[in-house]
């Protein structure tokens, strides 16, 4: 059985009431960087730590991209994705949706969202990665789109928000079976483009890698000293400027934390035909009766 269950319980629920929350806050005129403070402020506020900065991909952005520390970019009639992660000492619920403020991808967003729900029908103990990838898949291409064959679901550990198993969003055949005690990310990702995804620039996202490996630059070392306060899990870069550490400090430290290999970064992830991009996630427990730790209870 999974140690500290109340723990997953709790950031699967306070995941899921932020994200419900959230859906009244998007919407046209809204600053990108106020949606992502307010996300992470309601997760703080029901009681849990965000576990990887709120990810407000628009577009053919599939994921990883977090507001800069200026970010000016405003929602008018882009596809957004919020992909939420929350975490209560080192457990952690994840869960996304896509808003479509164009009024002009609804089946797209309903394709990635069916394709997380038929997933989730067969979930067992025994199923296999193969048989989840192949419903996803079929569902997906049901409504004449493509999955994202290269992004994956994922496990979830504690402080660790990607392990094994990869849950595969197409068709690998994979033999691996779910067991008991797993929890996984579900998460599908459908596109009008050919269904891969590729780095861009400009990583707003990082992960410390090797906390004692020496760095020359004083700016960059304070940097990392405040960074250890993440417990290893992914930060952005607009929370750690303060009054003392201003924006191109931030960013002139980060880059040379990037090269030393201290940390990694997260560029994020374009559709490679800039296709339009949709997402769903859930997170789940495998045990003999399958738990929707992100199901809201009501």
């Amino acid at each position: 059985m999974v140690e500290n269950i109340n723990d997953w319980i709790k950031a699967g629920q306070i995941a899921a009431e932020v994200r419900e929350a959230s859906k009244e806050w998007v919407k046209p005129g809204v600053k990108l960087l106020d949606l992502a403070n307010q996300i992470e402020s309601k997760i703080i506020q029901l009681g849990g730590l965000p576990a990887f900065p709120v990810n407000l991909s628009l577009n053919e952005v599939a994921a990883h991209y977090t507001p800069r520390p200026n970010d000016d970019i405003v929602l008018k009639d882009q596809v957004l994705k919020i992909d939420i992660g929350v975490h209560v000492k080192g457990a952690i619920g994840d869960t996304a949706y896509t808003v479509d403020l164009s009024g002009k991808y609804g089946k797209l967003v309903e394709a990635s969202e069916k394709a997380l729900e038929n997933a989730i029908k067969i979930v067992k103990i025994g199923v296999t990665l193969g048989e989840m990838g192949k419903v996803i898949e079929d569902t997906i291409k049901s409504y004449g789109f493509q999955p994202v064959c290269n992004l994956s679901g994922h496990g979830l550990d504690l402080y660790d928000v990607h392990t094994a198993p990869s849950i595969p969003n197409y068709d690998t055949g994979d033999k691996t079976k779910l067991e008991k005690g797993q929890i996984i990310a579900i998460e599908p990702f459908a596109t009008d483009g050919v269904g891969k995804i590729k780095d861009s620039s400009n990583a707003m996202i990082f992960c410390e890698m090797l906390k004692n490996k020496p760095i020359r630059d004083m700016n960059a070392r304070k940097l990392l000293r405040e960074i250890e306060d993440f417990s290893e899990l992914p930060f952005a870069s607009r929370w750690l400027v303060t009054d003392k550490i201003p924006v191109n400090k931030v960013l002139f430290g980060l880059r040379n934390l990037v090269v030393n290999q201290n940390i990694k970064d997260y560029p994020p992830l374009v559709e490679v035909n800039k296709g339009m991009v949709t997402q769903a996630e859930h997170t789940l427990l495998i045990d003999d009766e399958v738990k929707v730790l992100t199901e809201l209870k009501k």
